[in-house]
């Protein structure tokens, strides 16, 4: 599959500008700061869907990490394959009109606008890559692949970090909602200190803000968390047996 850029829309352009515009004028104070980086990196524009081609020039020259197009979701070893191998896999159509603040399935907007801009952070990918090689070694153990979704939704999807300026989003499921980038950083849900313990034993929602979050201390924190997901998941993984 590859993207078709002269089949989108005067909606489409529309669409990504609005959806652009509204988290652009909140990032400053809500955002991360290497996700921020990470968009100008990426070259993202209001008004201007990213061309496939040129953002996998950018991000080969950065991380060596590529995106690979898919339909919308794909199965689990599919989705492990892609990323253990520093593809990351997008989607080419954006939501519609009607759609701009609920979308059950992720779009466009949600895979490039709010995920590869942290694909240029070397930690970061590294952490995806680690984590998706894990993936692959459980595939077709679905409590075991529930477990380790439960890691990925609360970093790569729903992350808070603490940096030098405060509090701020990392974690794509949030920088592509304008309603959860406020919620999550407010003093409504509870925040948690990084913790894959307590991250392996929190069910989450996908159709609701989220209850709670967890805070990283830096990417590094991430990358170096990945043995430490290895031996939990083996030990919980091993109670089902």
């Amino acid at each position: 599959m590859k993207q078709i850029y002269e089949h989108y829309t005067e909606e489409d352009f529309d669409v990504w500008k609005i959806l652009f515009d509204r988290q652009i004028k909140q990032f400053p104070t809500h955002a991360s700061s290497t996700y921020l980086e990470g968009l100008k990196i990426a070259n993202f524009e209001t008004g201007l869907i990213p061309n496939f081609k040129e953002t996998n020039q950018i991000l080969k020259e950065t991380t060596g990490w590529q995106l690979a197009v898919v339909p919308g979701i794909v199965p689990d070893y599919t989705f492990f394959e892609l990323m253990a191998n520093k593809r990351f896999p997008a989607t080419t159509w954006l939501r519609k009109m009607k759609e701009l603040d609920y979308l059950e399935e992720p779009d466009m907007f949600h895979d490039v606008f709010a995920h590869v801009p942290l694909l240029t952070n070397q930690y970061f990918v590294n952490f995806l890559e680690e984590l998706s090689k894990i993936g692959l070694d459980y595939v077709g153990n679905d409590a075991a692949i529930q477990l380790l979704s439960r890691v990925y939704w609360f970093t790569i999807e729903f992350g808070l970090i603490q940096e030098d300026q405060g509090l701020r989003i990392y974690g794509a499921g949030i920088l592509s909602s304008a309603g959860e980038t406020k919620f999550s950083l407010s003093d409504d849900p509870p925040k948690h200190e990084f913790n894959i313990e307590h991250m392996l034993d929190t069910a989450y929602r996908k159709d609701v803000f989220q209850k709670e979050y967890f805070i990283t201390e830096s990417y590094e924190q991430l990358y170096k968390s990945i043995p430490e997901i290895k031996d939990l998941l083996a030990r919980k993984t091993a109670e089902f047996v």
